[in-house]
């Protein structure tokens, strides 16, 4: 009897044992899962001109739109979309692509992110300062003409542009590096330089550049910096031959004063797919490419897509995993 009850004993310690190891082991295993709300920004300083990316998981309800407000006033907003990736505890993850617009100051800024039912959570965020080239620009009777006379079609061009530039949809088409549109190394003018134009009449108006302008001869091969979706292909008064192509949702990089347009609207294209050649139709004072690229209808500086990904899978989920 005395051996039965020290083999009980001694079970019942092995037992004991094992189920406080299993719990161990449980407890770690769920404590590695990050739960609850995230929400965060990449980078997390921002600068004008340079575009972020807002990433959002674990919250009830779906986020729809973000706002940045920087010393008081509205600077930038974004719409979220499903980046079709699902966190370490099984959450979606939304994202929304967002620019600081280059005219902004420094100081400190507020990004709000909201749903269908108001403001989910706020985010404190800094907007470092940076400094533009200036440039004069003398400006002969014909591109004064280009720029200045009204015109009903020039009107409707502007119109239409800004509709394309201002929606934000769902198709993502590329989510890694850019690449140079041209074989070119030098720069005739950079992005967000502050312009002034001189007019043959003495009179004069200011504007901000809101591309790269690089140098390129009448002909010069030009191509996709990724892939996307060819959203506008045609003529223009101020751009002259204009390519448009959509990457993700609200970013758009554009190819202006193009002397031929190989694509069409509608094209899929890839990295490095031809669009046509470079040239000097439009508002042009000399044959090259003036690249832009537009996020949430912001001017952006290009260079930001050139040294990494923007939105960087990879970065955003091992981040929200933390």
């Amino acid at each position: 009897m005395k051996n039965v009850r020290k083999f009980c004993k001694l079970f019942l310690l092995l037992l004991l044992a094992t189920a406080s190891q299993i719990s161990c082991q449980t407890s770690g295993s769920v404590s590695a899962l990050p739960a609850g709300p995230r929400a965060f920004l990449l980078p997390e300083t921002l600068k004008p001109g340079e575009p972020y990316v807002v990433a959002v998981a674990g919250y009830p309800n779906a986020p729809v739109r973000a706002n940045l407000v920087l010393n008081g006033q509205k600077t930038g907003s974004g719409r979220f979309f499903d980046l079709g990736e699902k966190s370490a505890a099984k959450d979606s993850v939304y994202c929304a692509i967002m620019a600081v617009p280059s005219t902004s100051g420094a100081g400190s800024a507020v990004l709000t992110i909201e749903t269908a039912n108001g403001v989910l959570t706020e985010i404190n965020v800094t907007v470092e300062a940076r400094q533009f080239p200036v440039e004069t620009i003398a400006l002969t009777a014909g591109m004064q003409d280009i720029l200045t006379r009204p015109d009903p079609q020039k009107t409707r061009e502007a119109e239409q542009l800004w509709a394309i530039l201002a929606k934000t949809g769902s198709d993502l088409y590329s989510d890694g590096n850019f690449i140079m549109p041209v074989n070119s190394t030098f720069q005739t003018s950079r992005f967000g330089t502050r312009r002034t134009y001189k007019y043959p009449n003495g009179r004069s108006s200011t504007s901000i550049h809101a591309g790269v302008d690089w140098r390129a001869p009448t002909g010069t091969p030009l191509w996709a910096c990724a892939p996307g979706k060819v959203v506008l292909a045609r003529q223009r008064i101020v751009t002259g031959n204009t390519v448009i192509i959509e990457h993700m949702p609200g970013v758009y990089s554009l190819y202006y004063h193009m002397n031929k347009i190989s694509v069409l609207e509608g094209n899929l294209v890839e990295t490095g797919s031809p669009l046509g050649e470079a040239g000097a139709t439009g508002f042009a004072t000399g044959a090259h490419l003036h690249w832009e690229i537009r996020v949430a209808a912001e001017n952006t500086d290009p260079a930001s897509f050139l040294n990494g990904a923007v939105l960087d899978k990879e970065a955003i989920l091992a981040r929200m995993n933390q």
